[in-house]
């Protein structure tokens, strides 16, 4: 059963109270690795999606770009990151993936899952090595062994998991685009319904049979007992109010299943209304929804209306921790995307403060908030 996120829902936003966090400020911004750009970043997760212990800390996995003056240009580099955290703060442990597992150029988000001491790696297989520069997408894996120091080691060659239908998901396998306009087949996140045992991915995707500019979708796939993939219908869509649903997961909590996506105020359709860049949810008894959305609108969380791009790419734990990254901060109401001075001093390129949020039902709230190096100091 899909669900749609509409208009409705959205201009609700404007009668409530915005769950916005406070100023991200010079101390927030300062950057763990001065010479990379980092953004999307997720956990090493247990089977039960909590963040596995590793020697003494947690395993992060950050995509990474060499700073070119130019934030828009990291996309076109993109590798992801190794980061282990304990109390004593962040240790860098350098590229995750080794060179020539796959045929593909770059590499977007995704998830990471432990079992035993075994990591299966979800990402996004972005463009073609033999042409790059491409906005190509696929839904790939590889597994590697855990290490005591949190290293992971001994990837297997990566390998395509399934692939876009063409008929309820678009393909996303066009070379030209720009930002906020591509069409999405990415971001897998892996999810184990308690309830069962079933393997799904979730993903944030294009409807196939939508004519609109605007149709973003968060599609499910179910793996089978051979080890195969059953794509399913979308399970919440926003067909003419938005293009992009990103950092699509799920999250199984009290009984009920929440699922969360990261979306911009510029990915919102011009012609209808839009709610700030934040990050959105919806809950359902059953994981076939119907969903609906939390707090009546969707919005979980939001960047201040004075800063209102200074955090962005949600991603939560089980336990309801929450990170992202700085993004533009202390825009002070310049505009990145008409200057590109503005663009490449605003632009944050660390982890952003951490997020705790407390779910109840249809609603949700804001616990508290704190650095993410504090995490294991706490």
């Amino acid at each position: 059963m899909t669900t749609a996120w509409t208009a409705a829902h959205v201009t609700a936003i404007a009668d409530q109270p915005l769950p916005a966090l406070g100023l991200i400020g010079e101390a927030e911004a300062a950057r763990i690795l001065p010479d990379l750009l980092l953004w999307d970043m997720w956990p090493l997760q247990q089977a039960d999606g909590s963040m596995a212990q590793v020697n003494g800390g947690t395993v992060w996995m950050v995509l990474a770009a060499p700073d070119r003056s130019d934030p828009a240009l990291r996309h076109f580099e993109a590798k992801i990151r190794l980061l282990h955290l304990d109390s004593a703060g962040w240790h860098d442990l350098g590229d995750l993936l080794p060179p020539g597992l796959g045929d593909h150029e770059r590499e977007w988000s995704g998830s990471a899952v432990l079992e035993g001491d075994r990591v299966t790696l979800y990402f996004t297989a972005a463009g073609l090595a033999k042409r790059p520069g491409g906005y190509q997408q696929r839904l790939v894996e590889t597994t590697g062994t855990l290490q005591s120091d949190g290293r992971i080691t001994g990837w297997t060659p990566v390998r395509e998991i399934f692939a876009a239908d063409g008929a309820m998901y678009l393909v996303a396998d066009r070379h030209d685009g720009a930002p906020g306009t591509v069409k999405a087949f990415r971001d897998p996140a892996f999810f184990i319904d308690p309830a069962d045992g079933a393997r799904y991915i979730v993903f944030t995707a294009t409807l196939a049979t939508s004519s609109a500019a605007y149709n973003g979708a968060i599609g499910l796939a179910r793996q089978d007992a051979e080890g195969g993939w059953q794509l399913l219908p979308p399970i919440m869509h926003a067909d003419t109010l938005n293009n992009e649903l990103e950092r699509a997961q799920i999250v199984a909590h009290q009984g009920l299943y929440y699922v969360f996506w990261s979306t911009q105020r510029s990915v919102f359709a011009p012609d209808g209304p839009s709610g700030p860049t934040g990050f959105y949810g919806m809950v359902a008894e059953q994981l076939c929804g119907p969903w609906r959305p939390l707090n009546g609108t969707g919005l979980v969380i939001a960047n201040p209306d004075a800063e209102p791009m200074q955090a962005f790419s949600w991603f939560a734990s089980a336990e309801l921790l929450v990170c992202s990254f700085v993004d533009h901060w202390g825009l002070k109401g310049r505009n990145p995307a008409e200057n590109a001075f503005v663009a490449a001093e605003t632009f944050g390129a660390t982890p952003a403060p951490m997020v705790r949020i407390a779910l109840g039902g249809d609603t949700s709230r804001i616990v508290e908030s704190f650095a993410m190096d504090q995490l294991h100091a706490r």
